[in-house]
């Protein structure tokens, strides 16, 4: 009788001592209890066989385990490798094929591969095979001696592994998605925005999603994204109570997890006259709770029904949190900044006086991001004489110390302006006001004396955007307007002066004054800006008040601009009965040496905008030598006019009018005189020429046929 081998139970490791494992039928009954199992039986029982390839012959041996792991019978295989194609599809070949290859052309004396075999009931299984490659004398490979094995339940396991793993990737990529969405999110509207937005409910693992906050012992739905209905009204503001998920939720302060609606619906009843609103998977209803105060609830909805996993809760619970953080955030950014914009308001004109011959609209926006205000500003100030004042400027800062400086500063400019100064001076003691004040802040501003009923309007520019003037054609000319440093800067480098400038705003036409708010954007040139709102105010409509919230909502509101805005429009009314011609008239100072290069700028384009052609550079040269005439032989300035006639063909009128009631004399200079030939060259260029007596001065006119030009002029 064999000697019994020892127990190792009895002396060291079993593997079996202290684990309850359960009674299995086994599927190898021919193996006895003690029954010494051989090399082949034991990788037959591990569902693993061998191979001998010689190289040479081309014969590959399988013993029995390895035609088990191939699914093949005795019959079936005939030892030529390429027999193996019943088992092994095309593509698995290729596979095996180019991993011995690689190993023998490398060298190798191994090589691995993971192949799949068709197995004959028409499943395929994964199998792994791993060959010693053996060589002679000359290094010649002559032979492969190995090991086949079935590598499902490894690859499977493996296939696991790789799915937890990407799980736990899509769970942090969910995450980080998400925080990084609401970090950027300022205000509630911000919040809900990121949450209903574009992949706002995918953020979350979810196909749909509900927000609701808290409002006075009240639950109320602000945000919806993905339902396939509109959620009933009396549901989206409804008493704190256990008959809906999302307040019961709120209440009790605890989440909830659902497989199915009809779960849900069993759960919460009044849901049922609603329920095809409701995706049919699963549902969660998370508290929003933020330093212990129950700010809503989110509710995620999903299409599939499911049991959702602890991994699975713990993340909705953990989004639910980073929502609830932001909401906190949120409300409280919003609130501070309805306090900062209401101070702010509170600091502009309530009312605007009545302005006779015309009308004055005002927008005021503040920035459309951030926490802090700005320091622009409009004023409409009515003044003696039946003229009024009118003010656009910008304080330097976006803050609440930048809309206080604004306060005192407006204030200030309000009384100096009242006091009937003109524009320089009320902008010099502005200016030496804001120094004063020792802020170390400067602010930038624009300043026009209107008397709407001449027309004439007196500018004075600190650093500031001047104005746009469209006539009544839609005729759109920034006029060049002379300026200085801004307020308060310019007074430091002792520079406070402030050039005024002389235009005329003709019946039917509007002008405009704005802060850089509307005209600049980030990354890019305020030209592009300019450009842009000069073809808003062409095609926009008449009325001021429509064309201001045209402006507004087109140039500012809808780009979201980073910056505060103030814009402000003036228009003349129209003289009945008078039909309206575009004009431009300027006036140019007696002591302002760069006058005549201004007007003719000004003139150069007014006459491109009128398509003019080749007469543009007579005019601008009978211009010259009309203004010169005037400054020079007066002492008084010039108001120089020009005029676009309508008829066939289309004239222009140009007239430069001064105070003096000496005539014109028309002289014939010899060839070395330096002057005296001013009226031989308008009468050279002009069609027609002339003067005649205006009040107290007289008027030099000559008038110039304009080619025939495409159709579109005065477009």
């Amino acid at each position: 009788m064999a000697e019994r081998p020892p127990d190792p139970s009895a002396e060291g490791y079993d593997p079996r001592a202290d684990r309850a494992a359960p009674r299995v039928e086994e599927a190898a009954p021919g193996v006895s209890h003690h029954e010494p199992i051989g090399l082949r039986e034991r990788l037959s029982l591990n569902r693993m066989g061998t191979f001998d390839w010689d190289l040479d012959s081309g014969f590959m041996d399988l013993d029995p385990g390895a035609m088990e792991v191939f699914d093949l019978r005795p019959g079936e295989y005939d030892g030529a490798p390429t027999s193996l194609t019943l088992r092994v599809p095309p593509e698995e070949g290729l596979r095996l094929d180019a991993a011995l290859s690689q190993a023998l052309q490398d060298g190798n004396s191994s090589y691995g591969a993971y192949f799949r075999i068709q197995c004959r009931d028409g499943t395929r299984r994964w199998t792994h095979s791993q060959g010693r490659i053996l060589h002679n004398a000359q290094g010649v490979a002559y032979r492969v001696i190995g090991i086949v094995r079935e590598a499902t339940s490894e690859l499977a396991d493996s296939a696991l592994l790789r799915s937890l793993q990407q799980e736990r990737q899509r769970q942090t990529v969910m995450v980080q998605q998400t925080t990084a969405a609401l970090a950027r999110a300022l205000s509630v509207t911000d919040v809900t925005r990121v949450l209903t937005g574009t992949g706002g409910a995918r953020r979350f693992g979810a196909d749909a999603l509900v927000l609701g906050l808290v409002e006075n012992d009240r639950f109320e739905v602000i945000a919806t994204a993905g339902l396939d209905g509109e959620v009933p009204a009396d549901m989206m503001n409804s008493r704190l109570d256990d008959t809906l998920p999302l307040s019961d939720a709120v209440r009790s302060r605890r989440p909830s997890f659902l497989s199915t609606r009809g779960e849900l619906v069993a759960r919460y009843p009044r849901l049922r006259p609603s329920v095809d609103v409701l995706p049919t998977g699963s549902a969660a209803f998370l508290p929003l709770v933020a330093q212990d105060t129950v700010l809503g609830a989110l509710g995620l909805f999903n299409r599939e029904p499911a049991v959702q996993s602890p991994e699975a809760r713990n993340l909705a619970l953990a989004l639910a949190g980073v929502v609830a953080q932001s909401l906190q955030r949120a409300t409280l950014f919003d609130q501070e900044r309805e306090f900062a914009t209401g101070l702010q308001a509170a600091m502009l004109p309530r009312l605007l006086p009545p302005i006779a011959g015309g009308e004055v609209t005002v927008r005021y926006h503040p920035a459309s991001v951030g926490r802090d205000v700005g320091g622009d500003w409009y004023d409409v100030i009515a003044l003696p004489q039946g003229r009024t004042g009118l003010v656009v400027g910008d304080v330097q800062g976006h803050d609440t110390h930048a809309a206080a400086v604004m306060g005192q500063l407006r204030i200030a400019l309000r009384a100096y302006a009242s006091e009937g100064h003109p524009p320089e001076t009320v902008l010099v003691r502005a200016s030496r006001f804001l120094a004063e004040l020792e802020t170390e802040r400067f602010a930038t501003c624009t300043y026009i004396q209107a008397d709407l009923e001449s027309g004439a309007l007196y500018l004075a520019r600190a650093g500031h955007l001047g104005p746009l003037i469209c006539n009544s054609s839609r005729h759109i000319d920034w006029p060049e307007i002379s300026g200085g440093l801004p307020l308060g800067l310019a007074t430091a480098f002792g520079q406070d002066h402030f050039p005024e400038t002389q235009l005329f705003l003709e019946p039917g036409s509007t002008l405009l004054l704005c802060t850089d708010g509307l005209v600049e954007q980030p990354g890019q040139d305020i030209s592009a800006g300019i450009d842009a709102l000069s073809a808003a105010v062409r095609a926009g409509p008449t009325a001021l008040d429509a064309l201001a919230d045209r402006l507004s909502d087109h140039l500012w509101a809808e780009p979201g601009s980073d910056d505060d805005m103030a814009l402000l429009l003036l228009h003349r009314s129209a003289i009945p009965g008078e039909a309206a011609t575009p004009r431009l008239r300027l006036h140019v100072h007696q002591a302002d040496p760069a006058g005549t290069a201004e007007v003719r700028s000004a003139v150069r384009r007014t006459l491109d905008q009128w398509r003019a052609g080749a007469v543009t550079h007579d005019v601008e040269v009978a211009a010259s030598e009309l203004i010169a005439n005037a400054l020079t032989h007066t002492e008084s300035g010039a108001l120089v006019s020009v005029e676009l006639l309508p008829g066939s063909p289309c004239r222009i009128r140009l007239e430069v009018e001064d105070r003096s009631s000496q005539w014109p004399r028309r002289r014939r200079p010899g060839e070395t005189a330096t002057s005296g030939r001013g009226l031989l060259l308008v009468e050279a260029l002009a069609d027609r020429w002339g003067a005649e007596p205006r009040g107290s001065g007289k008027a030099l006119w000559c008038e110039f046929v304009v080619p025939d030009d495409p159709p579109g002029r005065g477009s």
